[in-house]
C-alpha cells in the first residue's frame, strides 16, 4: 500500500472509513475474495457480476450546466445537463455517504500516456474490485510518480448510493453526474464498472482539444517498421480483436490522443467483449482470460469446476474482460507510438451494402467519421426484428462533451498534414443482409487489412462505388492466398436479388444523408460533397 500524498481530509473528505491507498492487484483480489464480491476462476481470473445494470446507463449521465460549461459543451440528448443546485445536493449526499463507509479503497492514476497530455485521476471506490477494475484500466504511476502525484479530477463511486430525482434531479436511483468545474464525478446506483473509465474519456476529450490534440474512440498499433494504424469503431466493429495483432505492436485498445509528436494511449489496460469469445478466432485475448489479475464481468462460470463459459448469455450479453495492456503480446512499453500513417474506420454493416475495404479522401474520412455508423442486427435488443442502422457521430457521441465537428475539423486537418491514409472495413454481413447473407469471414478481414496496412493496396486498380463514391478495389491477390473468392470486393454481386440489393442500398444512403443533415452547417463543402448520392 502507497500513503496518499494528499489526503482525502485535505480534499474537504470526511470519512471514518479504513481507506486502502493505492493496493496492487493481489491485496485488491483477496480484498474482493473475503468480501465476497466475486469469485477466483480455475485458471485464477476474478469473475465478478454488476447485478441489474450490465452495461453503460446512458439516460442517467449529466454534465453540470453552468458559466464553465455553458458554452463549451454540445447540450442534447447526448449531454444532458444538471443544475448546479442540483449537483450540490448530490454532493452533499454523496459526502455524508462517503463518510459512513467502513472501508474504502482509493487509487491514484492517471488518465494519458504522454506526460504532457495526461491527466491526474483520483478514484474513492467503496468495492475493491471496483478499484481493481480502474487501476487496471487506466495508467499506474510509478512509486516515485505517486509519492509527488496530486489529484486534479476526483471521481466517487458508489454503487450502494441511490439517487433521488425529485432532490438530484436525475432520471432514476442510477446517477453520473461530472462537474467540469469543480473537476468531480460522482456514480452512483450501477455496479458497471465502464462508467469510471468513460468519465475519464470524457474529462480528456473535453480538455484536449483546446491543447489541439485529438482525443479518439479508437485503437491502435504499430508496424515492424514502425507505422501506426488507428482503428475508429463502436462496439461489435471489431476495434479489440483488429489491433490485437502479434505481428504488431499494440498501443491500446480503446481509447487514445493523437497529438503532434504521437498517438499516446489514455489508458493502461484493455477492457474487451467476452461473449462467445473463441480461442482460436482471438487467441491473444482468450489467453488473458486464464491470467491472475483479469477480471471477468458477467461471464458465466461453473460453481463446481470453476471453468468458464463464454457462449452463455444468462448474465448479459455484455460480458467482458478488464486486464493489464501488457498480458496482449507485443505491446508498447510507453503506451504510445509514432502519429498515425493509416487511419481506419470500422463499421458492421448488417444491411450487407457496404464493401469489406474501401479508399476514403480526407473529406470522405471526415464525412464517415462523424457519421460514425455501424448496424445493430435482429435479436440484440428487445423489439429489433431486422437490421438498424446506428449513428454514434466521432465512433462515440456519449463521451463527447464538445460540438461534433470540433473533433471532426482536428481529425481532417491532421489527416491532410500527415498525408495519412484512410479506410472504411466493413466487418459486418455479405451476400445479403442480416438473416440472409453471412458475417464477413474474419480471414477476409484480417487479410484486406493487412494488405492495406502494407502497401499492398496502393497499386491495385479500383472502381467508384456508385453509392456512396468511396473506391474500392477490384482485386486483391491477398484474398486468394486466404482461400476467398474475389467476389466478396463487390458487394452487390454477392446477393442473390440484386434488385433487392440496390433497394437497400438506397435505404441505408437515405439513412446517412437523413443523418448528417444537422452536420451539414459546420462542415465546408468538400465535406457535405463527400456525402452519399441519392438514387
Amino acid at each position: 500500500m502507497f500513503p496518499l500524498n494528499q489526503s482525502l481530509a485535505d480534499q474537504g473528505i470526511a470519512t471514518k472509513a479504513e481507506v486502502h491507498s493505492n493496493l496492487g492487484t493481489s491485496a485488491l483480489v483477496e480484498a474482493s475474495i473475503a468480501a465476497k464480491e466475486g469469485s477466483l476462476s480455475k485458471d485464477g481470473a476474478l469473475v465478478v457480476q454488476t447485478g441489474a445494470k450490465t452495461g453503460r446507463s446512458a439516460k442517467d449521465k449529466f454534465i453540470v450546466r453552468d458559466a464553465t460549461t455553458e458554452g463549451t459543451v454540445w447540450w442534447g440528448k447526448v449531454n444532458a445537463s444538471m443544475t448546479p443546485d442540483h449537483f450540490a445536493a448530490l454532493k452533499a449526499d454523496f459526502l455524508k455517504a462517503v463518510g459512513e463507509k467502513e472501508t474504502l479503497y482509493v487509487a491514484d492514476l492517471f488518465g494519458g500516456s504522454q506526460p504532457e497530455h495526461r491527466v491526474n485521476v483520483r478514484v474513492i471506490n467503496e468495492l475493491a474490485w471496483h478499484n481493481l477494475f480502474i487501476r487496471t484500466l487506466l495508467v499506474r504511476p510509478t512509486a516515485d510518480e505517486l509519492a509527488d502525484i496530486t489529484p486534479e479530477y476526483t471521481i466517487i463511486d458508489l454503487p450502494s448510493f441511490k439517487a433521488d430525482p425529485a432532490r438530484h434531479g436525475t432520471n432514476s436511483e442510477t446517477v453520473i453526474a461530472v462537474n467540469l468545474s469543480e473537476k468531480l464525478i460522482l456514480i452512483g446506483g450501477t455496479k458497471y464498472a465502464g462508467e469510471m473509465k468513460k468519465s475519464v474519456f470524457g474529462i480528456l476529450n473535453y480538455l484536449l482539444p483546446t491543447k489541439g490534440v485529438m482525443p479518439m474512440h479508437c485503437s491502435a498499433n504499430i508496424s515492424a517498421d514502425g507505422k501506426t494504424a488507428v482503428f475508429f469503431g463502436l462496439s461489435g466493429t471489431g476495434k479489440t480483436t483488429l489491433s490485437a495483432d502479434a505481428s504488431r505492436t499494440l498501443i491500446g485498445d480503446d481509447e487514445h490522443g493523437w497529438s503532434d509528436t504521437a498517438v499516446f494511449n489514455f489508458e493502461g489496460g484493455c477492457y474487451a467483449k467476452m461473449i462467445r469469445l473463441s480461442e482460436e478466432a482471438e487467441p491473444e485475448i482468450y489467453a488473458t482470460t486464464r491470467r491472475f489479475g483479469t477480471v471477468l464481468e458477467n461471464v458465466v462460470m461453473d460453481e463446481q469446476t470453476r471453468e468458464l463459459d463464454f457462449d452463455d448469455n444468462s448474465f448479459a450479453e455484455n460480458t467482458r474482460g478488464a486486464y493489464p495492456i501488457d498480458f496482449i503480446p507485443n505491446t508498447s512499453a510507453e503506451n504510445l507510438g509514432p502519429v498515425p500513417s493509416n487511419v481506419v474506420m470500422l463499421t458492421a454493416d448488417a444491411f450487407g451494402v457496404l464493401p469489406p475495404i474501401a479508399k476514403l479522401t480526407a473529406e470522405q474520412a471526415m464525412y464517415h467519421f462523424l457519421s460514425g455508423y455501424t448496424a445493430k442486427v435482429a435479436g440484440t435488443e428487445i423489439g429489433v426484428t431486422e437490421p438498424e442502422a446506428t449513428f454514434s457521430t466521432c465512433f462515440g457521441a456519449p463521451f463527447m462533451p464538445r460540438h461534433p465537428s470540433v473533433y471532426g475539423n482536428l481529425l481532417k486537418e491532421r489527416i491532410a498534414k500527415g498525408e495519412v491514409q484512410c479506410w472504411l472495413l466493413n466487418t459486418g454481413w455479405t451476400g445479403g443482409k442480416y438473416g440472409v447473407g453471412n458475417r464477413m469471414p474474419i480471414k477476409a478481414t484480417r487479410a484486406l487489412l493487412n494488405a492495406a496496412l502494407d502497401g499492398d493496396l496502393d497499386n491495385v486498380e479500383y472502381r467508384e462505388d456508385s453509392n456512396f463514391g468511396f473506391e474500392v478495389p477490384v482485386h486483391v491477390p491477398v484474398l486468394a492466398n486466404a482461400g476467398i473468392d474475389q467476389s466478396i470486393l463487390d458487394p452487390r454481386s454477392t446477393w442473390a436479388d440484386t434488385q433487392d440489393y440496390d433497394a437497400t442500398a438506397s435505404k441505408l444512403v437515405g439513412l446517412f444523408i437523413d443523418n448528417f443533415a444537422e452536420f451539414e452547417a459546420h462542415v465546408d463543402e468538400g465535406v457535405r460533397n463527400a456525402a452519399p448520392v441519392a438514387a
